[in-house]
């Protein structure tokens, strides 16, 4: 039977997120589809969270080998916009002008031209000021690690004197929905389209905010 457990982040895990977070940055599935560019993409959704706030990183194991993360933030406004950390990855690496990154921008340029309000993937409210991310292989779903980081983080919030969180995902990635849903989330919001976002076949994809109490 194999050895399955959560615990806090260690140094050495760093790499073992990055190649978890691109490989589950679509909707589960992988990042290449729209971004091919891996460097860039787990600096902007894990490096904050490993450098600033490793307190709040909590890694699934099987076998010793890490499958599954929720990185977290105590307070989303101490914490640079994803705005911000987006355009210096833009102007480090060049990315308006490298194949696999160029289009996506261009097309999300477009379309936030064109709506009056998009999605911003953050929610400043004293009520939730943490937030959260939680990626699983594959091999993980299924087997009560999700879960288990969530309750974790949970006791974590609660610990720190936290009165909430909150945590953004898409419409149409019902699975998610249904499971944060379950972990006791509520929606909360709109749900606009999200600049530059496709599903696979073409259509647009939505944010959906959620939030939990303590």
């Amino acid at each position: 039977m194999a050895d399955a457990g959560i615990r806090k982040y260690r140094e050495g895990d760093r790499e073992a997120i990055q190649d978890i977070c691109y490989l589950t940055g679509y909707m589960g599935n992988s990042a290449a589809c729209y971004w091919r560019h891996k460097p860039s993409f787990v600096e902007i959704w894990t490096s904050y969270y490993i450098d600033h706030e490793p307190a709040s990183l909590y890694v699934a194991t099987i076998d010793n080998r890490v499958v599954g993360y929720l990185t977290g933030c105590l307070d989303t406004s101490s914490a640079p916009k994803l705005e911000n950390i987006m355009t210096a990855q833009i102007t480090k690496y060049g990315l308006l002008f490298r194949p696999g990154t160029a289009g996506f921008l261009y097309r999300a340029l477009l379309d936030s031209l064109r709506e009056k309000q998009g999605a911003t993937g953050e929610l400043l409210d004293e009520r939730w000021p943490a937030h959260l991310h939680i990626n699983l292989l594959p091999d993980a779903r299924g087997t009560g690690l999700g879960r288990a980081l969530m309750q974790r983080w949970f006791e974590h919030l609660r610990e720190s004197g936290s009165p909430g969180c909150h945590l953004g995902t898409i419409v149409e990635n019902t699975r998610a929905v249904t499971f944060f849903e379950k972990m006791g989330f509520k929606k909360y919001g709109d749900s606009p389209p999200i600049a530059g976002m496709r599903g696979p076949d073409g259509t647009r994809l939505h944010q959906q905010l959620m939030v939990w109490s303590a």
